[in-house]
């Protein structure tokens, strides 16, 4: 790689890293606490969205919607749970009016087996029914069309959270008995999993250093390889497996990518009551309407294309309502900086950027379009069938650099599987700086050296499962070290 090619990839992702951590309260992972109100709330913090067309079940699309953040495996004794007082939710629109046609609603319930010991397990927790389980979790789960909400399942248990030898001495065998195979063909399993996003947060937020330039820098060091900063932390998953033609606004699977019924938009949010009570014995209570506090579609787009002032308005809106954000697409303040800072580098337009508006926010034709309405969602094209098994797809899908390599169309951003190294390929595309597979594609933008922006990071510190429920299980408190 030529020296020029080097130190214009550092320099492009290192301002990138530097323009995130000059906001306040700015996300340290895809939407993790990516906005001011939610940073402060973190059990209803979306942090990753998933969706894509499950390799060993092509029929069905899996969705998989992670909450809390940076969980440390040993915080205890009062472990994550889910919060009983949050609505989680997940949108289909199958439309193209970026309006929720079908949501598939998660409430949580808590209860204590014996409130008299400090303990989250009095023993070996060996079932999920095992009296050492002291405190569990169950949820009940609604579907939402049309308004008609119909419960899919109710008391569906969640497995503890994987704490050590002592206390989940088999911890996949129990974890493994929280999937649940519904009689309408949907499987569903919520709990605590490994963190699957990827990312060099020690590095970046390190004056926007990159490892694998560390020996360009200002400040020079020993170039190294990428750090993977959510690496043995746990988040608390979501994951439901949907069969298609229940997804579908005609019921039937799609022919093939161009059928005007095969491109499905999803977000997901969290949702708490407008009223809080905390009384003098500190018991809480809530009421009023339902709010908005938190939503995801594309990762990313809280944390690099919205101003801090409007990071929690922007949690507040539906997709639909997106239009009013377009500005800070088309308009990207970050590549104004990179042009100021870093003038060796092939200019990034800073104005008229509609591919950003175009891949983020209407979808890309022949890809995943699915209409005009500008909505922040995450566009799967369920005609694409999937082309390797989990965690073994291309990280950087269309943006194959290499020309003669046939891209992997199954990734995103059409949809988002485990194993998309969404990082590099937002890195690359505020840089203006697109691989050459997807410009000969979708006639987008190229520029060299941009195009080689990375973190070094292309791949999570656990390797996925090949089967429902796909993300890898929780790292264990017991074998966690500083």
């Amino acid at each position: 790689m030529r020296l020029k090619n080097l130190i214009g990839g550092a320099a492009a992702a290192g301002l990138l890293a530097l323009s995130l951590a000059a906001i306040p309260q700015a996300s340290q992972a895809s939407s993790h606490r990516e906005a001011p109100l939610i940073s402060m709330d973190p059990t209803v913090d979306n942090t990753d969205l998933y969706a894509f067309v499950s390799p060993d079940k092509p029929d069905t699309v899996t969705i998989v919607a992670n909450y809390i953040p940076f969980q440390n495996p040993a915080g205890g004794p009062n472990f994550y749970n889910f919060d009983e007082h949050a609505r989680y939710e997940i949108y289909v629109d199958n439309d193209g009016n970026s309006r929720p046609d079908i949501t598939y609603r998660f409430e949580f319930d808590t209860k204590i087996q014996n409130p008299n010991t400090f303990l989250y397990a009095t023993g070996p927790i060996t079932s999920l029914d095992d009296p050492d389980f002291n405190i569990r979790q169950t949820y009940r789960l609604t579907e939402i069309r049309s308004g008609v909400e119909r419960v899919l399942a109710r008391d569906v248990p969640v497995p503890p959270n994987n704490i050590g030898p002592r206390s989940t001495p088999d911890y996949e065998k129990v974890a493994n008995t929280a999937v649940t195979a519904l009689d309408n063909g949907i499987t569903v399993f919520a709990g605590q999993r490994d963190d699957p996003f990827f990312v060099d947060l020690g590095s970046v937020f390190d004056l926007g250093g990159l490892r694998p330039f560390n020996n360009f820098h200002l400040i020079p060091f020993q170039a190294e390889e990428g750090v993977d900063g959510v690496g043995n932390y746990n988040v608390h998953s979501i994951i439901i497996q949907i069969p298609i033609t229940r997804l579908t606004d005609d019921g039937d699977l799609p022919t093939g990518a161009d059928d005007p019924n095969a491109v499905l938009g999803f977000y997901a949010s969290a949702r708490r009551q407008s009223i809080r009570v905390l009384d003098q014995q500190g018991r809480e209570s809530y009421g009023g309407g339902w709010r908005q506090v938190s939503r995801l579609g594309n990762p990313l787009i809280n944390e690099v294309i919205i101003p801090v002032g409007q990071k929690d308005y922007w949690n507040s809106q539906p997709p639909h309502k997106d239009e009013q954000f377009e500005k800070y697409y088309l308009n990207p303040e970050l590549a104004g900086i990179i042009n100021l800072l870093y003038p060796a580098l092939p200019d990034a337009r800073t104005t008229g950027r509609t591919d950003l508006s175009l891949i983020l926010l209407t979808g890309v034709p022949g890809l995943n379009f699915s209409g005009n309405v500008k909505a922040d969602l995450l566009r799967l094209n369920v005609g694409i069938a999937p082309t390797a098994p989990v965690g073994k797809g291309d990280p950087l899908t269309v943006i194959t650099i290499d020309d003669n390599d046939t891209p992997d169309l199954a990734g995103f951003p059409n949809g988002r599987r485990l194993e998309d190294d969404v990082t590099d390929i937002e890195l690359r595309a505020v840089a203006d700086g697109y691989g050459t597979t997807l410009n000969k594609l979708f006639g987008l933008p190229n520029n060299s050296p941009n195009n080689l922006v990375s973190d070094g990071v292309q791949k999570n510190d656990e390797p996925f499962l090949t089967e429902f429920p796909y993300v890898a299980r929780p790292d264990a408190g017991y074998f966690t070290y500083p």
